[in-house]
């Protein structure tokens, strides 16, 4: 490929003043959205709400950022489609009379097959009862978002408490005999055959095994745990036991691992595809007017530690009541206004993300002082090909040092055009209007961002594509100091767990890891051993797939 030095002179024309004899007429939007375009200082507030349900929304059913974030914010109706295959360990071969507990992947069920039996009265291979089951019928399911199946006291589990008992229950938190029998009788009547949680892997929690499924297979398998070793059956409410014999951890390390691994195929987009969502019926607690009084609640607050306890009755009962609505007959039968959200939002990560790691990693690897200028030309090439579709021939910079404004244009291009015709749409229902407004305000935030660098690098005769008339004398090293804050500011607003990886990579008998409930739990009381922030703000970290086995 060539540099951008040896393109023909007429092709760096046209990038600047576009081709003058196309037969195509460009097409023109004059987006109905509020807003002033001028000011490209203008930061969101502190309490915009955008790239927290934007993050969320892009991260539904994905493993890695839901295990990132355990504490989840969005109920969302679905549906698992006929054929899908369910998954539970059992003690007998009988398809459970009450609800119960389903794996979306048989790594994640095996572990929890019943007491080891005897397999033809033969004491030398006990076995469990593994079952396979078969959606027969499209079923209604309701999906909580985070890691929903972390018995945690810490807000895991804050979106069910809600909808179930009207209020946070931490005195509730291992009580999951309670909790599936009382989500299936809440949700009965509205029609829910099932609700999908994350913990180490995807669940279902299916309601009623006779309506909807059949079986397919009771299979007496070979279990992991010796006759002479039960499995462990640690109750999670007491301290660990002292000593773990070393056959049964090897065990026991085996089986935690292949548990996480089959979680990690769901790790990136497009998570897993078993479960089908209608985001068009998405309700989030990040919606600040359906949920306005967590808002002070989060203020300086890290993610991390955002919660659902400081919710107002008042709240609490317009959310019950707008999940009751999505999940309604009536409805249920609207299909809102045809939009793919799903892939509308994942266009908008696909188009930034890559370009926004390669500007920070540009811009956090400064060459000696002798190649600074070039430097920033480079960061200002990169800036421009992000925004090249977006500038309009004929623009031209101010003569007024300072004034911004003569790149407003691209601005409101940047920050619209994926959303401009969907403002026009009459038939979006109110959950459309949440996602709406938070592709809005993340587009608008990353667009501000980009144009103002770019801007500042072309005042200072930095784009040779775009030469400025009176260039306004700029240190270099300045400017890309100061890019260097506003990029690190937009990564942190944006927190893409897109960007979470383990650097450098994982070697081929490894995996990258971030920690996993139940695995930590032992630790939790321990703060020498294991200081709060490395379960509570989770990094990932490589992990060996193959012996010798580390601790997870």
């Amino acid at each position: 490929m060539l540099p951008i030095q040896t393109l023909p002179a007429v092709f760096a024309a046209t990038l600047v003043s576009g081709l003058s004899t196309s037969s195509q007429i460009p097409l023109q939007y004059a987006p109905k959205i509020d807003g002033a375009w001028e000011n490209l200082g203008l930061k969101p507030s502190p309490n915009d709400t955008a790239p927290l349900i934007f993050d969320t929304v892009n991260s539904l059913l994905q493993h890695w950022p839901n295990t990132r974030y355990r504490n989840g914010h969005t109920v969302v109706p679905g549906t698992i489609p006929i054929g899908t295959l369910l998954y539970h360990g059992r003690a007998d071969s009988s398809l459970p009379d009450a609800p119960d507990w389903t794996a979306v992947d048989p790594e994640h069920s095996f572990p929890f097959c019943g007491s080891p039996g005897l397999l033809n009265g033969n004491a030398s291979a006990p076995g469990c009862w593994h079952l396979t089951i078969a959606v027969t019928r499209p079923l209604k399911v309701l999906y909580f978002d985070g890691s929903s199946a972390v018995n945690m006291k810490f807000g895991t589990l804050d979106s069910q408490d809600l909808l179930l008992w009207g209020e946070v229950r931490p005195d509730m938190w291992l009580a999951e005999r309670k909790r599936i029998d009382g989500l299936c009788a809440w949700g009965k009547q509205l029609g829910v055959d099932a609700y999908v949680r994350m913990e180490m892997d995807f669940e279902v929690m299916l309601c009623d095994f006779h309506s909807g499924v059949k079986l397919v297979s009771a299979d007496y398998l070979t279990g992991w745990w010796p006759s002479r070793m039960p499995p462990p059956a640690f109750d999670l409410s007491a301290p660990p036991p002292a000593s773990i014999p070393e056959d049964l951890r090897r065990i026991m390390e085996i089986v935690s691992l292949e548990t996480v691994r089959g979680g990690s195929w769901h790790n990136r987009y497009p998570g897993d595809t078993r479960i089908s969502l209608d985001l068009s019926k998405l309700v989030s607690f990040y919606d600040t007017e359906l949920v306005p009084s967590l808002i002070p609640h989060r203020t300086q607050t890290e993610r991390w530690d955002h919660r659902l306890q400081n919710i107002s009755t008042e709240d609490v009962e317009a959310v019950t009541a707008r999940v009751r609505a999505v999940l309604s007959d009536e409805e249920s039968e609207s299909v809102g206004s045809g939009v793919d959200w799903k892939t509308l939002y994942r266009v908008v990560v696909d188009r930034y993300a890559d370009r926004l790691e390669l500007l920070q990693h540009l811009l956090h690897t400064l060459p000696p002082s002798t190649e600074i200028e070039q430097h920033a030309r480079t960061v200002q090439m990169q800036l421009r090909i992000m925004l090249a579709v977006y500038i309009p021939a004929g623009l031209r910079p101010s003569e007024n040092e300072g004034d911004s404004t003569w790149a407003a244009p691209v601005w409101r291009a940047c920050a619209t055009r994926h959303t401009a015709p969907i403002h026009e749409l009459l038939s979006l229902i109110p959950s459309e209007r949440t996602l709406l407004n938070a592709l809005d305000g993340t587009q608008r935030e990353i667009c501000r961002v980009v144009v103002g660098m770019w801007e500042r690098g072309v005042r200072a005769g930095l784009d040779m594509l775009f030469p400025s008339e009176s260039p306004v004398a700029l240190d270099p090293g300045v400017i890309l100091r100061k890019w260097k804050r506003d990029a690190d500011a937009l990564v942190t607003w944006l927190d893409w767990s897109v960007w979470v990886k383990c650097l450098p990579a994982c070697g081929p008998e490894e995996m990258c890891y971030l920690p996993t409930w139940p695995y930590f739990f032992r630790r939790l009381d321990d703060s020498e051993d294991d200081p709060e922030f490395s379960w509570k703000r989770p990094q990932p970290r490589c992990v060996r797939q193959v012996a010798p086995y580390e601790r997870l």
